[in-house]
């Protein structure tokens, strides 16, 4: 069986209380992006885990698909699957590709081995693999709160809109990122900010890691002002980094201007 696990974009990112069990408690807009990996899983005689396109790095055990494989087939023996992970979705973007591609291993292994999990338990399931898992275990907009995996649908859609990503050779580490930030609740929810107009979030719509990711690397907040220069309606940083996105009212070459940089572009839905 075979899957696309899409990336994600952050319509505004606040974070909001530093908690006691180390973590942050943020609230942001989770909106997928139809940039794609490709997933193959098939049963097997015994268990393999391959990869082609981009390098992964870290250790093979460590993948998320892996762990999420471990999941389930140890609560249901499903046995033994080939897992193949064709990489196309940048590392370390603030995409959260490889949590999609752990989201995606659970839905595909529900799906192949007629678990009838409910979105409510693959949601469970993801939240133990990674803050954001859970959001891709459904394919539309979320608000995301608590350490991420606490979701209510975000009521918007930005059908009929042009994004452009970018990715840098910048690599932001999320501790990093996240050192950078002093907790503070949000002047005005995401939820209320997400019912002005794209061209309204301008001054509005924050990612509170952009001021101390800017201040270290000034390369990413280049390409903020690039894409707004090239008549981006909203940009913004995705995540904690280094991806920078532009939506826009109708397709625009990107081409020349991020030559050598990871970029994609097509229309939102």
């Amino acid at each position: 069986m075979v899957a696309f696990p899409h990336c994600k974009i952050n319509l505004g990112l606040h974070v909001i209380a530093k908690r006691e069990d180390g973590y942050h408690s943020i609230e942001t807009c989770f909106y997928p992006v139809p940039w794609t990996d490709i997933l193959e899983i098939i049963p097997s005689s015994e268990f393999s885990f391959t990869t082609t396109g981009a390098v992964i790095a870290g250790r093979e055990e460590d993948n998320l698909c892996i762990k999420a494989y471990k999941q389930l087939n140890e609560n249901f023996n499903i046995g033994n699957v080939k897992i193949h992970l064709h990489k196309v979705l940048p590392m370390g973007a603030g995409l959260g590709g490889g949590s999609s591609d752990a989201a995606y291993t659970l839905r595909v292994l529900n799906t192949l081995f007629k678990l009838q999990l409910s979105v409510l338990q693959l949601r469970g399931y993801a939240a133990q693999l990674g803050s954001d898992c859970s959001f891709f275990i459904e394919d539309k907009p979320m608000i995301g709160s608590g350490r991420g995996e606490i979701l209510s649908p975000a009521g918007i859609s930005l059908k009929g809109y042009y994004l452009v990503l970018i990715k840098p050779d910048i690599h932001v580490s999320t501790a990093e990122a996240y050192a950078g930030v002093k907790p503070k609740a949000p002047a005005h929810p995401v939820t209320d900010l997400l019912k002005l107009a794209p061209a309204e979030w301008k001054s509005m719509l924050k990612n509170d890691f952009e001021d101390s990711v800017f201040a270290r690397y000034p390369g990413i907040e280049v390409i903020k002002k690039e894409l707004y220069r090239q008549g981006a309606l909203y940009a913004s940083m995705s995540g904690s980094g280094s991806s920078v996105f532009g939506i826009f009212n109708s397709p625009v070459n990107i081409a020349k201007q991020f030559e050598g940089m990871h970029s994609w572009s097509g229309p939102l839905t």
